[in-house]
């Protein structure tokens, strides 16, 4: 049973990753916070991959894996970034069950692009993890389609922008149609999709390049790819120049949430080594609830019956597909 005290402590470490990048991206660009977290994971992704003597394999990549190694970088890249963003937008209690509903994309994708086969379990698996996702939301009525159309008329305004052309102020109404909670506070749903959704390509690129590759260089080569996307990101939107006012509670946090998903990473490696796959990934999805509960101690976050039953039901859908 020593492979379950790793999985557990890989669920742990990641549990803390996102409590620790909630405290440290406060007052903080998210582009920026990423770029810095990305450094610290890189160093630990490269110390696997000495660790289990992996680094021979880097001479035999061939140009598909090269290809797919690049998306794949990509994805990860735009999936952090977003994920960050909602991060620094929104609840934790709220952002991670948007994340970990990339379960369901990537299965959908699976299917459509892999051929996976997708049986009736799989299918109740995911019908529970989208409801119990919704319960967690805790939308108010009418929410989600107004949530669609104010997406609809970020980008056409942006378009619009761009062009320097304002022929339809469509856009600027439905923004104001919101409720109470400010536009940029609204936001956080948009940029916690778009990462789940990246994040869901970034599993679908890494089924299909990683065949014939070591899992942990992959990892590593992948984050490489990561952090100068990361710091681009920081040099075009010119947060670069806020380096300097960065407080040291959030250098500290910031490179305390690398630390941890480096550790996490670590852990999860190990008891895949020594342990089942089918046993280890399922504890490692868990780290919600872990993440719900430091966020309950850690950010004063409260919950309600109908958010924990929606976590309750997350949880069923996500073990039921490989229980039974």
């Amino acid at each position: 049973m020593t492979w379950l005290l790793y999985a557990a402590g890989a669920a742990i470490f990641a549990a803390l990753t996102t409590v620790l990048a909630k405290i440290g991206i406060k007052n903080v660009d998210s582009h920026l916070a990423t770029a810095i977290r990305t450094g610290v994971v890189l160093l630990f992704a490269w110390l696997m991959v000495f660790i289990v003597g992996a680094y021979g394999g880097i001479r035999y990549i061939t140009g598909t894996t090269w290809v797919f190694l690049m998306l794949s970088g990509l994805a990860t890249g735009g999936s952090w970034l977003c994920f960050f963003r909602a991060l620094q937008l929104g609840d934790v209690n709220k952002v991670v069950p948007i994340d970990k509903s990339s379960t369901i994309l990537t299965m959908i994708l699976a299917f459509i692009f892999l051929r996976e086969s997708v049986g009736l379990v799989t299918v109740a698996g995911m019908v529970l993890m989208a409801v119990g996702t919704w319960l967690m939301l805790e939308f108010k009525k009418a929410a989600l389609p107004l949530f669609f159309r104010q997406a609809a008329a970020k980008l056409r305004s942006n378009f619009l922008a761009y062009k320097k052309k304002r022929r339809d102020t469509a856009a600027v109404d439905e923004v104001s149609e919101l409720e109470s909670t400010p536009p940029a506070k609204k936001n956080w749903l948009f940029f916690a999709l778009l990462a789940a959704l990246l994040a869901s390509l970034v599993a679908i690129f890494g089924r299909i390049g990683v065949q014939d590759m070591d899992a942990n260089l992959w990892t590593a080569m992948r984050t490489m790819v990561v952090v100068p996307l990361s710091w681009l990101m920081v040099f075009m939107s010119g947060s670069y120049k806020e380096i300097k006012n960065v407080s040291r509670k959030s250098w500290i946090f910031l490179i305390l949430s690398g630390v941890a998903t480096g550790f996490s990473w670590l852990l999860f490696y190990h008891a895949l080594q020594i342990g089942n796959a089918s046993h280890v990934v399922p504890i490692d999805k868990l780290s919600i609830v872990l993440t719900m509960g430091f966020a309950r101690i850690f950010l004063g976050e409260r919950f309600s019956w109908q958010s924990l039953i929606g976590l309750a039901l997350l949880t069923v859908g996500t073990l039921l597909p490989i229980f039974i």
